[in-house]
């Protein structure tokens, strides 16, 4: 079933202007626990949209506990990516850095707690550090960790994706383009 919020976010992301651009791409890191399953997803995905769509966006997957004796993408996110076309298993994870959060003008995160250890490890990072669905729809909504669990876990982190990233990267874009526009 069609939620009707993506009712809503399709004519949004059509209004926006395809050739406004600013010099350099907005860039946007999503981050989650491990950077093998969430964040790489919610990467995968919104590199997807941007490029469809002529988004001036660049996006990054980050970890914030990366176990670098298991940096394989989660087989189920996997699957669900190759189902929609993308092959993810060359992936890496990669723990977020100081760099990171330098470099990224927006970080979306998959839970509260998240958000919270960002900030506390990059206190400069507070303006710019969001939960995805709150960035997305102005209401806390986990997307929880599917690790270990069966794959109606992580279709279920997939259709929050597809419902929040839409939306996420409308605003981000919306918000930029009113940043830049003369008298702001």
């Amino acid at each position: 079933m069609l939620d009707r919020r993506r009712l809503f976010v399709l004519p949004l992301l059509a209004a926006l202007p395809l050739g406004a651009r600013a010099a350099e791409p907005l860039k946007i890191a999503f981050v989650d626990t491990d950077n093998t399953g969430r964040s790489l997803m919610a990467e995968t995905l919104a590199r997807a949209l941007a490029t469809r769509r002529a988004l001036p966006i660049a996006v990054i997957s980050r970890g914030l506990d990366v176990d670098p004796f298991d940096e394989a993408p989660e087989a189920n996110a996997q699957t669900l990516m190759a189902a929609r076309g993308f092959d993810v298993a060359n992936h890496r994870a990669r723990m977020l850095t100081a760099a990171d959060i330098a470099h990224a003008d927006l970080i979306l995160t998959m839970t509260t707690t998240h958000v919270e250890k960002v900030v506390a490890l990059y206190p400069d990072a507070m303006p710019k550090t969001f939960t995805l669905a709150a960035y997305a729809t102005g209401q806390e909504v986990a997307i929880p960790d599917a690790w270990g669990k069966p794959m109606a876990a992580y279709r279920a982190v997939l259709d929050q994706l597809d419902l929040y990233l839409p939306l996420a990267l409308a605003k981000a874009v919306a918000s930029r383009s009113a940043a830049l526009a003369p008298g702001s």
